[in-house]
C-alpha cells in the first residue's frame, strides 16, 4: 500500500474582487450570546480574522462544484441511491474500496488516542468507519454516528459492536449539536455526496471543541481522461489541493494530507479513488467557522424533483459509480499478472 503523511502548511490565498463573502445563515442563539458577552477588542480580532479567512476562502478553485454538482452529489439523489446501496453496501464496496487494512491506516493520523474522547462520525453509513473508531479504544458510549439514509442506519443499528453508539438521521451540512461538543469529528466516504463540500467542513469545524481534531477520508480526482469522465458524471472527487483550501478556508491549523488506497492498485492514482486520502486538521479557537456562508443550496424536504428527471439521474449517476466498482475488479487481477519490475511495471 503506497500511503504518506505530508504537513501541509496553510498559505494565504488571494481573493477576487468578484467573489465578495456572503452574509451567514443566522443561527441566533448562539450568535446573541456571543455578542452579548464579548468586548470590542474581542469584536474587532474576530472580524480581522474572518477577513483573512475570506481571503482564503475566495481563492480561484480549479472547479465550481456549487455551480453544478454532479448526478448524485445531491441530497434526494443520494438518498435514494444509498436506499438500494445500503442493501450490498458492506459486501461490494468495502472489498474493493474501503478495506480494514485502509481504514486503520486513514485512522492512524486521527489521534483516537484517549477513552475519554468524544468522536462523532459524519455521513457514517453502516458503520464500518465507526468500527473502525470502536477498534482504536473508543467507547462505544463515547460514539456518535449520523448519516441522512436510514436504510444505511438500519444496517449499522444491527452490528453487534456499534451496541451503545448514538445513531442520528441528519445532515453533514447542518449538524445538529451545539459548537465545541467533539473532540474528534470523523468522516469517511461521505464528503463525495456534499452539495456544498466547504459547508460541511465549516460544520465539523463548528462542532468539535477548540484543540480537537478532524479527520476527512474520501476520493481523489482522477487523471486519467475515461475515469475522470465518469466520475464527474457520479460525484465528487476532489482534488488534493481542494481539500487543503477548503480546510483552510473554514479556519482549521495544522492541516496535513495522508494518501491511501488499495494495496492492489499499487499506489496508481490517476483513475481517482473512491477512497483515497485522509485529511486532517486542528481547530485552533472556540466557536463557529471563522468563514461565513449564505443559506444551504440544498434542503432535501423542501426541493422539489421532477420524478422523471429525477429518475434519469439517480440512473446516469449510478452508470457513473458501477464504472468504479469495474475499476477495483479490473486492478486486483491485473496486479496478479503484471510484472512488478521492468519497463512495464508502471504501465498501469
Amino acid at each position: 500500500m503506497n500511503s504518506c503523511l505530508a504537513p501541509l502548511a496553510a498559505q494565504p490565498l488571494a481573493a477576487p474582487a468578484s467573489r465578495p463573502l456572503l452574509p451567514s445563515r443566522a443561527r441566533a442563539g448562539r450568535v446573541a450570546g456571543a455578542l452579548d458577552g464579548r468586548s470590542a477588542a474581542q469584536a474587532a480580532r474576530s472580524a480581522a480574522r474572518r477577513q483573512a479567512v475570506a481571503a482564503a476562502a475566495g481563492s480561484s478553485y480549479k472547479r465550481d462544484f456549487s455551480a453544478k454538482p454532479r448526478l448524485i452529489q445531491h441530497k434526494n439523489e443520494a438518498k435514494a441511491f444509498y436506499a438500494f446501496l445500503s442493501q450490498v453496501y458492506d459486501y461490494i464496496v468495502n472489498p474493493g474500496h474501503w478495506t480494514t487494512d485502509m481504514r486503520e491506516d486513514a485512522l492512524s493520523v486521527a489521534q483516537l488516542d484517549s477513552p475519554d474522547l468524544k468522536v462523532v462520525d459524519v455521513g457514517g453509513g453502516t458503520g464500518f468507519c465507526t468500527q473502525g473508531v470502536v477498534k482504536a479504544g473508543i467507547p462505544t458510549t463515547n460514539i456518535t454516528l449520523i448519516d441522512q439514509s436510514p436504510q444505511q442506519l438500519d444496517k449499522a443499528r444491527q452490528k453487534a459492536d456499534l451496541k451503545g453508539v448514538t445513531i442520528l438521521e441528519g445532515d453533514a451540512e447542518d449538524l445538529p449539536f451545539a459548537a465545541d461538543t467533539f473532540d474528534r469529528y470523523v468522516s469517511a466516504g461521505s464528503i463525495e455526496y456534499w452539495p456544498e463540500p466547504q459547508r460541511g467542513i465549516c460544520e465539523s469545524y463548528r462542532v468539535i471543541k477548540p484543540g480537537g481534531m478532524a479527520c476527512m477520508i474520501g476520493p481523489v480526482h482522477p487523471t486519467h481522461p475515461i475515469s475522470r469522465t465518469m466520475a464527474d458524471l457520479w460525484m465528487l472527487f476532489p482534488t488534493e489541493e481542494e481539500y487543503i483550501q477548503w480546510f483552510t478556508a473554514a479556519g482549521f491549523t495544522d492541516i496535513q494530507l495522508k494518501r491511501i488506497g488499495p494495496s492492489w492498485y499499487r499506489g496508481v492514482r490517476r483513475h481517482g479513488l473512491i477512497m483515497g486520502c485522509s485529511v486532517t486538521a486542528r481547530k485552533p479557537t472556540a466557536g463557529d467557522s471563522p468563514l461565513e456562508l449564505g443559506p444551504k443550496a440544498e434542503v432535501s424536504e423542501k426541493i422539489n424533483t421532477n420524478p422523471l428527471s429525477f429518475l434519469l439521474r439517480v440512473v446516469l449517476g449510478s452508470v457513473g459509480g458501477f464504472w468504479y466498482f469495474v475499476l477495483p475488479v479490473y486492478f486486483y487481477f491485473k496486479n496478479l499478472v503484471w510484472p512488478r519490475s521492468g519497463p512495464l511495471a508502471d504501465k498501469f
